[in-house]
């Protein structure tokens, strides 16, 4: 069966802004696997590939981490559906920023659901979810990101020939529990040292780094806080921040 990954576009990337391809495009390349890649950079160029995507009769699609808005007659494609791999445990924490929020949140677990996409954000029925099977309380940002697109993988090998043989039963989320994430700005960022919860900001750190980053005013410049921690008596410890226009320092 031929296989087709779609990801987002090369874009530039580092000081020097090379021309880089995406992470799972790199790996499709590197293993020389037979893989057509498809590159769309917005919703009208992902559907000009309806008909090339049809051409492979495919079974069934598998969205994840995908930063665009997939239209249902992209989504309709394939015979047994279009599969999301989506980094919460639904339908809580729905959208763009699950991990963030459940940090954010302090919540001390978290997981993977896959579901059956539809036209709305993450809302389809439940094919299988799976909780880590420790806390969350100590994870920095990209560190849990790493932890639930490995158990997301494990969850997909283990769930993906019982859905194509018909032996998974969808199950409807329960719109009653719903809960939704949004994009975050960079104003969503900013930290008042003096008035914040010590709690609140250390979280903050543990969230937003390093997109969109924590910073702070401090003796009048503009100081991004890349660590920071909490003392015995809950007070606010920070470990590393960079001042504007200078190179970020330990203390």
């Amino acid at each position: 069966m031929p296989q087709v990954l779609i990801c987002s576009p090369d874009k530039p990337v580092g000081r020097r802004h090379l021309i880089t391809p995406p992470l799972v495009k790199q790996f499709v390349h590197e293993r020389q696997l037979k893989t057509q890649v498809l590159q769309p950079g917005n919703t009208n160029e992902l559907k000009a590939f309806k008909e090339e995507l049809r051409s492979a009769y495919p079974e069934v699609f598998i969205v994840a981490s995908y930063p665009m808005i997939i239209p249902q007659e992209i989504l309709a494609i394939p015979t047994s559906g279009t599969i999301g791999v989506h980094p919460s445990l639904l339908p809580k924490y729905r959208g763009p920023a699950p991990i963030q929020y459940a940090i954010l949140d302090d919540e001390s677990e978290t997981g993977v659901t896959l579901f059956l996409m539809d036209e709305k954000v993450d809302h389809g029925p439940v094919l299988a979810s799976r909780g880590l099977e420790f806390s969350i309380l100590n994870f920095q940002f990209s560190n849990l990101r790493q932890k639930l697109a490995e158990l997301g993988a494990e969850l997909l090998i283990e769930t993906l020939p019982k859905f194509v043989e018909r032996k998974i039963t969808p199950v409807p989320q329960d719109e009653s529990q719903a809960t939704y994430t949004k994009k975050f700005t960079t104003q969503d960022g900013f930290v008042d040292l003096e008035k914040d919860d010590p709690q609140v900001i250390f979280r903050k750190v543990k969230a937003l780094n390093l997109e969109p980053g924590v910073w702070t005013i401090k003796n009048g410049k503009r100081t991004k806080i890349l660590e920071a921690g909490i003392d015995r008596n809950g007070k606010l410890l920070l470990r590393k921040i960079q001042i504007e226009g200078q190179k970020p320092k330990s203390i």
